[in-house]
């Protein structure tokens, strides 16, 4: 970067520099020590990365997000969030350079204040933060405003997770309309969300090998359509079915057959797949007929995670299991339902316990008091 400083006719001093694209920047001082560090501090940021053009930062962050987000290759899902996030901000017409991180605090406490859970907050600050990251390395700006910002904490997985007893998964199979049942089943005994489950085709299903491929999902889109896609990032996966499910999806097939040219297991309107709406009737409709209430069908997925640890699976089976693209999301989520190191050391303890004075043990004791007798 070439700068340099002069005194004009005036008296004032001018500093001025042009920066890696050629464009000149100058600004004026009445001391020449002032001229000289503001030269420093763009020099500073020039070397250390952090240099934004004066004048792109003039830009307000809704006229920023508009432009940015139409370069954006996103799931309707994911327009939805991030036009929810941007519209929720108090800064929306503020310039970008004048957005501080009192800004962002602030709008996480209102938030906050109106009552929205933990998650959700989350949520809306980490699409928000995007933004900024973008104008960061777009040169925008300088620095990011929401770096380092404290978000209200949530609840522990342990308490905010609902995992359904056995006998609460039970009822509803055996209360629901038999063209749900497979539905139930494979979010219960499979662990699929609500919209892999709509997504599920024939040609999915294979029942030689015990094995299901889930490569679609159905998504709700705005109007109240419905989009079929493929699943969140990291969620293709083939899920390994027992016997038992294998035959509840094999008896739908031979009873109900399948739907459409796609062959959907399930049926919605047309030849479409069911919608979100849809199922969420079919759900709540089986609750109340089977005398229950505040389960929903997602923790149905926490019930197949739940099994499959209680069943000593690794992190790693859990993890493709459920779609996670990473095991740290598993962790995350179902750390707490995993043995601790106290579990593993008590179960250990018991076995060497059981071999050594186990049964063998009391059986010696019982012929010495019969021998006294």
């Amino acid at each position: 970067m070439a700068g340099n400083i002069a005194k004009r006719a005036n008296g004032r001093w001018r500093a001025r520099y042009r920066d890696e694209s050629g464009k000149e920047h100058s600004r004026h001082f009445d001391r020449k020590v002032d001229a000289q560090q503001w030269l420093d501090q763009v020099t500073s940021a020039v070397v250390t990365g952090t240099y934004a053009d004066p004048k792109a930062g003039r830009i307000t962050f809704a006229a920023f997000f508009g432009e940015w987000s139409a370069r954006q290759v996103w799931a309707p899902g994911t327009v939805l969030a991030m036009s929810l996030a941007a519209r929720s901000v108090p800064f929306a017409g503020k310039p970008m350079k004048q957005v501080r991180r009192s800004d962002v605090e602030t709008w996480i406490k209102q938030m906050n204040a109106a009552g929205l859970a933990p998650g959700t907050i989350k949520t809306r600050y980490v699409n928000v933060r995007s933004v900024f990251r973008a104008a960061v390395k777009d040169r925008v700006i300088g620095s990011d405003p929401t770096a380092g910002v404290r978000l209200p904490r949530g609840r522990r997985a342990d308490v905010a997770m609902s995992i359904p007893a056995p006998e609460e998964v039970g009822q509803p199979m055996a209360v629901a309309d038999e063209r749900f049942q497979p539905f139930i089943a494979l979010c219960a005994f499979a662990g699929l969300r609500l919209g892999e489950a709509a997504g599920v085709q024939l040609g999915d299903v294979d029942f030689l090998r015990r094995s299901l491929k889930v490569s679609r999902q159905v998504q709700r889109v705005n109007g109240g359509a419905i989009d079929v896609r493929a699943p969140k990032y990291g969620s293709e996966r083939v899920v390994y079915l027992a016997d038992s499910l294998v035959n509840v999806l094999a008896e739908h097939v031979t009873i109900h057959g399948t739907t459409g040219k796609d062959r959907w297991l399930f049926a919605g309107e047309g030849d479409n797949p069911p919608h979100q709406n849809t199922v969420g009737y079919w759900w709540r409709k089986t609750l109340r007929d089977a005398g229950l209430s505040g389960i929903k069908l997602h923790d149905l997925r926490h019930f197949y995670a739940s099994g499959l640890i209680a069943a000593e699976c690794d992190v790693v089976t859990v993890q493709r299991s459920l779609g996670h693209a990473k095991a740290t999301t598993t962790l995350n989520t179902y750390a707490h339902l995993w043995p601790t190191a106290e579990d593993r050391t008590r179960k250990a303890a018991e076995s060497i316990m059981s071999a050594s004075i186990g049964e063998p043990a009391a059986a010696h004791a019982d012929s010495r008091s019969s021998s006294r007798e």
